[in-house]
């Protein structure tokens, strides 16, 4: 049985909920999660259709929702977290598509144990490459891009870390990844003249 504390906090808007959690109060984050989390767990399952997958995302957005209380800006909590939990099942699953794809792949061209190892190491490059290529950005776009394709923020979020407009995240976004297609040119028509030679 909850407490007579605890059950005042049903009575309470989102907003005053919101109020209370910028102030450290863990009760009115508890209420919080009691009222939202079936309708954000539901629209992650629907979408994902795997129970265990879709409690990870909606417990790591709660807990993202605590440890950066102070940070979200959020203006209306429901639409906040039903976007929010949205924008995690879309990051999971074009992750679980490059994932897919990319086992494939190796299943396709692993046909000796030395393929192995050439992809491994081709795997390594690209990675080396991708990071020296994101170090020749200047600072800011670097950080805009981290932010969006590396940390999943929405434009929003990186105008209000950064203090940018969201024009300016729009252009750091679209600069950073011009810039990286050019860096990573080379290296792209290699690995694919590799690929076609095996």
């Amino acid at each position: 049985m909850s407490s007579p504390t605890l059950r005042a906090y049903t009575s309470w808007s989102d907003e005053a909920l919101l109020t209370a959690l910028l102030a450290d109060d863990r009760a009115a984050f508890a209420e919080i999660y009691e009222r939202h989390w079936y309708r954000v767990f539901a629209l992650a399952y629907r979408k994902l259709k795997v129970r265990e997958t879709a409690e990870e995302l909606v417990q790591d957005l709660f807990a993202t929702l605590w440890q950066k209380r102070r940070e979200q800006g959020i203006e209306q909590l429901e639409h906040y977290l039903l976007s929010a939990i949205n924008r995690r099942v879309i990051s999971y699953l074009r992750g679980s598509k490059v994932r897919m794809a990319y086992a494939d792949y190796c299943r396709w061209t692993q046909t000796a144990a030395t393929q192995e190892t050439e992809y491994a190491l081709a795997a390594a490059d690209l990675s080396e490459a991708f990071d020296k290529a994101l170090l020749r950005l200047p600072a800011q776009s670097r950080e805009v891009f981290r932010l969006s394709r590396l940390e999943h923020f929405s434009v929003r979020e990186i105008s209000l870390q950064l203090n940018l407009s969201a024009k300016a995240v729009e252009y750091h976004l679209t600069k950073s990844m011009r810039l990286l297609r050019g860096h990573l040119r080379d290296f792209v028509v290699l690995a694919l003249v590799f690929l076609v030679t095996q």
